[in-house]
């Protein structure tokens, strides 16, 4: 192995990665990749497997929180005497107004994390939770923290506003906006074909659409949480905010209930009737399902529609990108969302689209559609091997 890797800790409310990357040729390269999934129920599973996908270690477990999940993956690496990380590397959802940029965990940094949690309740305190069990197995080593928000610190002012007094866009009430690893592993797998007026769709159990210009981003649909924005899998997406104080007015619902409505009782599965699941959303619609059917239109609409205003915010759309488990999986949902942008002269070229080739668009149309891996784990050890290259350790 031609450099020590670096161990990528990438946790969701209900699931842990963690997995060791090492530098090779110049690039992230995968040595092991490891998945805990169904964390905090009964079900829960621990998966590790090699470069090539190999599967060397699969169990059920019970793992009640995501620091028992690491502790598993930490031990296998152990038993199978993989080589020891010399850094390790966080992704952090949402670092509140004064964390957005990549960089190494200190105790300031975790002070500053602490007074940010009313910014993601949801986010900050598991991401918390993770850093200091990390630090408790691994105590010798540098940890850095690689922010979901960093790469939408380029937008402008007129982006990132709320139609709301200037006192609380001073006090943070702003957009920020999320997915930004996945963003920018996009940016970096394209390099120089990456064109000045790109369109990237994020779009998995959380889903999002990126404005970059010239590289970088200009505009996002997620605003100050990742609740906001286009139809996700359990979330709603915008909403009138008329729609939250006629339910605190008519039904008594409180902060949490409603949080809880439009985090996890929402989106794709509110509207099917039960399921978050795309796959399965659209064997149901094939079978006659209307709520399913109406689940995915509303999908797909409500994701044309912010991709069609990101060609007013760009003058023009050179590139769509779409990433993501959906976003990489599903040829209808790319084929509905294509199909409304036909307007501007996008044409998709069938044959690829269901094959899931790179390209999807045909050679004549004026907006090049691709299809491309969301790397968000190697963007971050890509930060750390950066961060430590920069003279940043002592």
């Amino acid at each position: 192995m031609p450099d020590a890797p670096i161990l990528v800790i990438n946790t969701g409310s209900s699931s842990l990665k963690a997995g060791l990357y090492a530098r090779v040729d110049g690039e992230e390269t995968a040595v092991v990749e490891g998945l805990a999934d169904n964390v905090g129920h009964q079900d829960s599973t621990a998966t590790l497997r090699d470069a090539k996908g190999k599967i060397l270690r699969r169990e059920n477990l019970l793992l009640p929180s995501q620091g028992e999940a690491l502790r598993i993956f930490v031990r296998w690496f152990a038993e199978l005497k993989l080589p020891q990380p010399h850094a390790i590397g966080h992704r952090v959802v949402h670092g509140g107004p004064h964390l957005v940029v990549h960089q190494r965990i200190t105790d300031d940094l975790l002070q500053t994390l602490r007074a940010s949690v009313h910014f993601a309740p949801l986010h900050i305190p598991s991401a918390l939770a993770l850093i200091e069990d990390t630090q408790r197995t691994y105590p010798r080593l540098p940890q850095f923290a690689c922010f979901d928000t960093a790469f939408h610190r380029t937008m402008p002012e007129v982006a990132a506003r709320f139609a709301l007094p200037q006192a609380l866009f001073e006090e943070g009430v702003r957009r920020y906006g999320f997915h930004g690893l996945s963003y920018e592993s996009i940016v970096h797998q394209l390099g120089g074909a990456l064109p000045g007026r790109t369109v990237i769709a994020h779009l998995g159990s959380g889903a999002s659409v990126a404005a970059i210009k010239d590289g970088r981003s200009v505009d996002t649909s997620m605003g100050l949480t990742p609740t906001g924005g286009i139809v996700m899998a359990t979330r709603s997406g915008d909403l009138d905010p008329g729609v939250l104080l006629y339910l605190m007015r008519t039904q008594t619902k409180t902060a949490d209930m409603l949080e809880n409505l439009l985090n996890r009782e929402s989106g794709l599965q509110g509207i099917s009737g039960g399921t978050a699941d795309m796959r399965e959303i659209e064997v149901r619609a094939k079978a006659g399902d209307r709520n399913a059917e109406m689940a995915i239109r509303i999908f797909c609409r409500s994701i044309a529609k912010t991709i069609a205003s990101y060609a007013a915010v760009l003058d023009g759309i050179d590139l769509l990108v779409f990433t993501g488990g959906i976003g990489e999986h599903s040829a209808q949902v790319r084929r509905e969302v294509c199909i409304a942008l036909q307007f501007m002269g996008l044409a998709l070229a069938e044959p690829a689209n269901e094959s899931h080739a790179k390209t999807i668009s045909t050679i004549d149309s004026p907006v090049q559609v691709m299809v491309l891996p969301s790397q968000e784990d190697e963007q971050i050890a890509r930060h750390c091997h950066e961060l430590m290259s920069s003279g940043i350790l002592p």
